[in-house]
């Protein structure tokens, strides 16, 4: 139990309760995915900034502490570099942002914090979030760590690696357009993305802006529940936090599912479509399954346009005036919203309207939606950008993540977690969705689909 080889295959959850019962120290916790990293991290690079001596420290304020500080208590944890970390390098993924450390926490992270989470360190994105492949010009490529010539997705590759491979049981992510699901698909952990408002951001420039929310990547659904437990909560300055409502009725004891491999319009490799197909069977076994969709018309434009419009507003001034050091796909995701009008933008807030409205209504027919996670498997770190499906072109670089970014435009919860797959076989994932507010319902079928049907995390061969 308390080797350090054992300690880094605990989930968080596990984790936190041997370290309440005092069964395993929190030096002892944060030595041994100390260790860990230092073993496997030059080969996976998940990692940009590794704070050793901060989690020491926190971690001998732990086993000094007569209780427990909260229900992460001790458990070392890692946060991606988009998100602040006072007195920690939060570089962005960016040689802009290579010497920056913030004064203050993100709220997220002072409140992983308040929770007796300790940080070990800041886990690899590309630039600013921009990019298919977890790389910049700081670290990286993050490497998968079931085959390290593919990548482990994009944006949050560096969290999902660090799960996956044992380096921390947790870790916070972000996602817009799928930057916790495309990882953990790819990484064989799972992941939340939570309503919009769910855990508040009081610094968010727009403050009604859904898109892109904190989420967490994890070996197992406590784990993610625990995390969002902890994290959520609303803020005065965020003005989405103040209607998010958790709705906790139970998932009846035989679901209703709707399933569908593209919401109508996605473009999916047949090899993802055929591992979709494989786990709804299996899903058969437990929920009464349908295909079905919303009526997604329109959604693929609509969301190229108010994400570049969102792009082209935070970042515009850094094209004007440093774009010598920007990489060629942050630059191309800032000219992409720099001649939109503002009928343009209206256009798409019409259509996206239309769109929500079409998830409400089928939600009146099912209890949970199921996609796949991603729609494609990984691919090698040398090739940067998906620009083409089973030979069909793509008309943007961002395309092949419809089949996630289309549940980022309406902000409906989602829940990834991996499909059974046999030896030798790349991993897959599945997203599950549910209407907003409903994260409670999305853990507890999770939990079915681990318990009863294997859909669960496997420790990759390193």
């Amino acid at each position: 139990m308390t080797s350090d080889r054992s300690i880094c295959h605990l989930t968080a959850t596990e984790l936190a309760r041997a370290i309440a019962r005092r069964e395993v120290s929190s030096r002892q916790a944060v030595e041994a995915h100390l260790a860990r990293m230092a073993s496997l991290d030059s080969r996976l690079a998940a990692f940009v900034t590794v704070d050793a001596d901060g989690a020491r420290r926190a971690a001998q304020m732990c086993d000094a502490a007569s209780a427990p500080m909260g229900p992460l208590h001790g458990v070392p944890i890692a946060v991606k570099d988009l998100t602040d970390t006072a007195g920690l390098a939060t570089t962005y993924g960016s040689l802009l942002f290579g010497d920056h450390v913030p004064a203050e926490d993100d709220l997220v992270v002072a409140r992983l914090r308040r929770a007796g989470a300790i940080i070990l360190g800041k886990t690899n994105t590309p630039e600013f979030g921009f990019g298919a492949v977890c790389t910049n010009r700081l670290r990286g490529p993050t490497r998968n760590p079931f085959d390290p010539t593919l990548t482990s997705g994009g944006s949050s590759g560096g969290s999902a690696v660090a799960v996956a491979s044992g380096m921390v049981p947790l870790a916070q992510g972000t996602d817009f357009g799928g930057s916790v699901r495309t990882p953990a698909s790819f990484c064989d952990v799972a992941s939340i993305r939570p309503t919009p408002g769910r855990i508040a951001s009081p610094r968010r420039p727009l403050g009604w802006d859904m898109l892109s929310t904190h989420g967490f990547i994890a070996r197992g659904v406590d784990d993610l529940e625990l995390a969002l437990s902890v994290c959520a909560g609303g803020d005065a300055n965020d003005p989405l936090s103040l209607g998010s409502t958790d709705d906790d009725r139970p998932v009846p004891d035989r679901a209703r599912i709707a399933v569908t491999p593209d919401f109508g319009v996605a473009p999916v490799a047949r090899e993802a479509r055929a591992r979709f197909a494989a786990a709804c069977e299996a899903l058969a076994r437990v929920a009464d399954v349908v295909s079905s969709s919303p009526d997604c018309g329109g959604a693929i434009e609509t969301f190229r346009t108010l994400r570049a419009a969102h792009i082209a507003n935070a970042y515009g001034e850094l094209l004007r005036t440093r774009r010598a050091e920007l990489t060629p796909t942050v630059i191309w995701n800032i000219e992409a919203g720099a001649k939109l009008s503002a009928q343009n933008y209206l256009d798409a807030e019409r259509r996206r309207t239309a769109i929500y409205r079409s998830f409400h209504e089928l939600f009146t027919r099912a209890d949970f939606l199921v996609a796949p996670a991603a729609s494609v498997l990984p691919w090698p770190n040398e090739i940067a950008d998906v620009t083409a499906i089973d030979g069909a072109a793509l008309e943007t670089p961002i395309d092949y993540l419809a089949v996630t970014f289309i549940v980022s435009l309406v902000g409906f919860p989602v829940l990834t977690v991996p499909v059974p797959r046999g030896e030798n076989v790349l991993p897959f994932g599945m997203q599950i969705v549910a209407p907003p507010g409903c994260e409670s319902r999305l853990f507890a079928f999770g939990r079915v689909l681990e318990n009863e049907l294997g859909f669960s995390h496997r420790r990759p061969p390193l």
